[in-house]
């Protein structure tokens, strides 16, 4: 039977990553179309008639021929689509759509730009870089903060709020971030990666096309 989802994207995407890591927890098989961003594939007709802004991640609900972009958005329809990790309550889903516009605000830049830098994807002057990763550490800082006493983001079990985060934290390393500067974000990783269906990026994200297994 085919894969109801069909997620385009690169392996070096963390906003591709953040899918894929919802739809691994969830337990929901899809095919995979990668993307080569370096030979312009994003940019070519035939898939911004699909993904309006020539960006990854794109999902594609096989089910009904939806096109959906970008991440935060996705994850609030998969959670919809599954009914999971959307929040027990109202209360809980909006205080997590707050986290998922913080992530954006606040730690993407901090940690996406410095990895990149250093994994060769892009050139910043050094201040420049500098200023990326003080963002890092202090949005670090305040998820820290958060994350005392608490097991998950909001509520009392993971939510797309903790998934889209992690998409993040997950290459802070990789940024120069140090996650034993910051114990509870530490800690609440770890409980992300006992999840069943937990995958890392490097496992979950192939460097080709791959069909649902």
């Amino acid at each position: 039977m085919p894969a109801r989802y069909t997620l385009h994207g690169i392996w070096a995407s963390g906003p591709t990553y953040k899918v894929g890591l919802f739809l691994s927890l969830a337990r929901e098989p899809f095919d995979y179309v990668h993307l080569d961003l370096r030979q312009g594939e994003h940019k070519r007709p035939e898939y911004m008639a699909k993904q309006r802004y020539g960006q990854v991640p794109l999902l594609v609900d096989n089910s009904n021929g939806r096109h959906l972009c970008q991440s935060a958005s996705i994850l609030e329809y998969l959670a919809d689509k599954t009914g999971k990790f959307g929040g027990a309550t109202v209360e809980e889903r909006i205080e997590a759509r707050e986290w998922m516009f913080w992530d954006f605000d606040r730690l993407t830049r901090g940690v996406y730009r410095p990895r990149a830098v250093t994994a060769g994807f892009a050139k910043f002057e050094p201040e420049v870089v500098s200023h990326y990763e003080s963002e890092g550490r202090a949005a670090l800082k305040v998820l820290d903060d958060h994350l005392r006493g608490r097991s998950w983001i909001v509520g009392e079990g993971p939510t797309i709020a903790d998934i889209d985060i992690a998409g993040v934290v997950a290459y802070a390393p990789q940024a120069g971030h140090d996650l034993g500067a910051f114990p509870n974000v530490a800690a609440w990783f770890e409980r992300l990666e006992a999840l069943p269906g937990y995958r890392g990026p490097n496992e979950l994200l192939p460097k080709e096309s791959k069909a649902a297994a």
